[in-house]
């Protein structure tokens, strides 16, 4: 019985060595492996204060919020991070107490810095245990956009400031001579405030229509140009230029902000605006079109020259309005037609619309 009782200590001593033996052979993680986790986690997080603190200094310099607002801001981002630090390094070190508890294989594979557990359990993003989608500042919207562009239209009423004349005695209809104006604008806020002056400038083609009154046509005599009285009753007699611009207008007014988690956007929306400056270009082409009645029947006829217009355009513009509509005035300070005896400068009053 003894013999007995003797082989049966010594098998279960053997079981018992073995099961040692192989509890030893389960891999473990190496401290320097532990610690260099621990200081990923740190890492990830100072990187992300620091992005929450830009943040609020840009809000401080939109003035969007006071200084000590601010700094109470950054003192609880710092406080959160730190318990985001302490948090995720007490999961961490729970998962590896688990691995230690239940004798299952723990692997750390620094190339994908993921750890995994002998039991397929899922995959613990940044050792944590907690999965979570880091924030790409760099593809992020930008929180605030300076300029902007939009479309811009112009229409109204023609007509010319000629010298020792009145507006009354001018050989355009006023009614019946206009402008046009289509073209695309930039627009740069100067100062970091939705209600900072702006800077509007791009191109704009314009074309300036004069009508001309009393069955007159204009004629072009080499340098010379003058007004002669046409052989036919005239149905129309119209003189177009053609201009492109390059404008540039100082804009003032107050602007409507929109304040999102990631964004800061101004616009006008129904606001006051006020814009002052000038522009500058090229006439590209000028033509007379006639229609009138000849034996019977209806003639339309174009009529391409220089017409001794001024090559060279430039002047001052004003608007004034609300939202996206403005009253518009424009006055070119180069004369129309270039080495005239008499003086001729186009003055134009419509509507504006800027499509932000």
């Amino acid at each position: 019985m003894q013999t007995i009782t003797k082989y049966i200590i010594i098998t279960v001593l053997s079981f018992y060595v073995a099961n040692v033996a192989a509890q030893d052979s389960i891999p473990k993680p190496k401290t320097s492996s532990i610690e260099s986790l621990k200081e990923s986690i740190r890492s990830e997080e100072r990187d992300a204060l620091k992005i929450e603190v830009e943040e609020i200094n840009k809000r401080v310099l939109n003035k969007d919020i006071t200084y000590d607002e601010a700094e109470n801001l950054k003192e609880k981002a710092a406080k959160k991070r730190a318990l985001n630090i302490e948090n995720r390094i007490v999961i961490l070190e729970n998962k590896i107490a688990l691995h230690e508890r239940n004798d299952t294989n723990f692997k750390i594979e620094d190339n994908t810095k993921r750890i995994k557990f002998g039991i397929t359990l899922g995959e613990i993003d940044n050792f944590t245990g907690v999965s979570y989608t880091k924030s790409k500042k760099s593809e992020a919207v930008k929180y605030d956009i300076r300029t902007s562009n939009d479309l811009v239209m112009a229409f109204g009423l023609n007509n010319a400031i000629i010298d020792g004349q009145s507006l009354s005695d001018s050989p355009y209809k006023i009614g019946g001579s206009g402008f046009v104006e289509l073209g695309w604008n930039w627009k740069t806020r100067l100062g970091k405030s939705g209600n900072s002056p702006r800077l509007k400038y791009g191109f704009m083609f314009q074309w300036n229509k004069y009508e001309l009154k009393d069955n007159k046509i204009l004629v072009q005599n080499g340098n010379t140009n003058t007004l002669e009285t046409f052989s036919s009753d005239l149905k129309q007699s119209e003189f177009r230029n053609t201009n492109l611009v390059f404008p540039l207008y100082f804009e003032f007014g107050p602007m409507k902000t929109i304040e999102k988690k990631d964004r800061v956007r101004y616009i006008n929306n129904g606001k006051f605006k006020f814009g002052i400056g000038a522009y500058g270009g090229l006439n590209l082409g000028s033509q007379l079109k006639l229609r009138y009645k000849e034996d019977g029947d209806r003639v339309k006829q174009k009529i391409r020259r220089d017409f001794n217009v001024s090559n060279f355009v430039y002047g001052l513009g004003a608007y004034v309005g609300v939202g996206d509509m403005s009253l518009y005035a424009k006055y070119d300070l180069s004369e129309t037609f270039r080495n005239q005896a008499i003086k001729q400068n186009n003055i134009s009053l419509g509507l504006r619309v800027d499509l932000d």
